[in-house]
């Protein structure tokens, strides 16, 4: 899914004594509160200045993990975020939970967001100035419409 994403977004994450379970690792429901978080970080990065959260909304309308190696309490870790992909009223992004020490990709995840209209709890098309900035962070033009990365 992720091998030809340059992913330009990267968020250290500091893991927590209550996000490990009882086998020692980071429990797999924690992994989404990561991926929040660095959506969270890479959205008000990507968009600062440009798009108004009090009338423009986003949510998750899928979301989806491979879990492949787990993390333990004592690594380091970082999330990384790119966006795949933009149609009219959705966009994908995808993300990695990555060891920084040695690289290795631990989780990946990919969510679906759509606008949403907070007002009239509609869905809504993605704002030009949206897409616009994401495609400069991005510095992919093609990724607007679903057009193939």
């Amino acid at each position: 899914m992720e091998d030809n994403i340059q992913f330009k977004h990267t968020l250290p994450v500091q893991l927590r004594f209550s996000d490990v379970d009882q086998f020692g690792h980071v429990n797999n429901s924690v992994y989404f509160s990561l991926y929040d978080l660095a959506k969270t970080t890479y959205l008000n990065d990507v968009m600062e200045g440009k798009v108004d959260w009090r009338k423009t909304g986003i949510v998750v309308a899928n979301v989806q993990a491979n879990f492949f190696s787990p993390i333990f309490f004592s690594e380091k870790v970082a999330i990384q975020t790119a966006t795949t992909r933009i149609g009219n009223k959705s966009f994908t992004l995808v993300q990695r939970a990555v060891n920084t020490e040695t690289g290795e990709v631990k989780c990946v995840c990919q969510t679906v967001m759509v606008g949403y209209d907070i007002a009239t709890k509609q869905s809504q098309p993605i704002s030009e100035a949206c897409k616009a900035a994401i495609c400069e962070f991005e510095g992919r033009e093609e990724l607007i419409c679903g057009k193939p990365v």
